[in-house]
């Protein structure tokens, strides 16, 4: 399978899952550039030499967004807002105008891949989850406005939406992907959501879909690019 020509900017590499993602591009030989918080951080979990592939900001400030992209052939993006920490940004600054400003500035740079990571049960706002913040309401709308913005001839997106996140190997287990928010509890784990990300950019039949996507059985795995297929009609 052909890979991505190109650089991919993480957004929000520093992140447990986000850690994964880099993990998955290094072992597809694909480039990366990280936009991170916290460069101390970064060179903690990445090591020193990663200081040239490094750009330090916020998702809210528009001018440290363009200089992250400014590395960028593609884009996956990890971020989430700390839900249970009152001094963190709410949900509406991160998973809805954080997402819709990096995806506007992207697509302003001319980016032609994107690809989100969200989160099950998104279309249910009865959902627990979302009386911190409307986490799950938030993320839709980061959801539509990337969708809204990628949807052009040229331009391609993924929103994976996981279910709850566990830390395990990746390839390690039978996936079960769905379209239409209707699984409604499961676990996956990071390393396997990094994957799918990571081939999303390189995968026509994940290309301009959303997917929901858990685990099942103990099974490894080659490849899981054959788990989007599945969901073709």
């Amino acid at each position: 399978m052909k890979s991505f020509d190109g650089t991919v900017l993480v957004v929000g590499a520093t992140g447990r899952t986000g850690l994964w993602v880099v993990k998955r591009l290094q072992s597809h030989n694909i480039k990366y550039h990280l936009f991170v918080r916290s460069a101390p951080k970064a060179i903690e979990l990445f090591g020193p030499e990663i200081i040239d592939k490094l750009t330090v900001g916020s998702v809210e400030n528009p001018d440290e967004i363009r200089a992250a992209l400014s590395h960028a052939d593609g884009v996956i993006c990890t971020i989430g807002g700390k839900v249970t920490d009152p001094d963190a940004p709410p949900p509406s600054a991160i998973d809805r105008d954080g997402v819709a400003r990096v995806a506007a500035l992207a697509k302003e740079r001319g980016i032609k891949k994107f690809v989100l990571i969200s989160s099950l049960a998104v279309t249910k706002p009865e959902h627990p989850m979302n009386k911190y913040g409307q986490v799950l309401t938030m993320k839709l709308e980061g959801e539509n406005e990337l969708r809204r913005l990628y949807s052009e001839e040229e331009y391609s997106y993924t929103v994976l939406r996981p279910g709850g996140l566990i830390d395990g190997p990746p390839l390690m287990h039978t996936l079960v992907f769905d379209t239409g928010d209707r699984i409604t509890t499961g676990i996956i784990d990071r390393s396997d959501v990094a994957e799918a990300a990571v081939i999303s950019l390189f995968t026509p039949e994940a290309h301009n879909l959303t997917f929901e996507l858990i685990q099942s059985e103990a099974t490894p795995h080659s490849s899981l690019s054959h788990f989007f297929k599945l969901t073709q009609s």
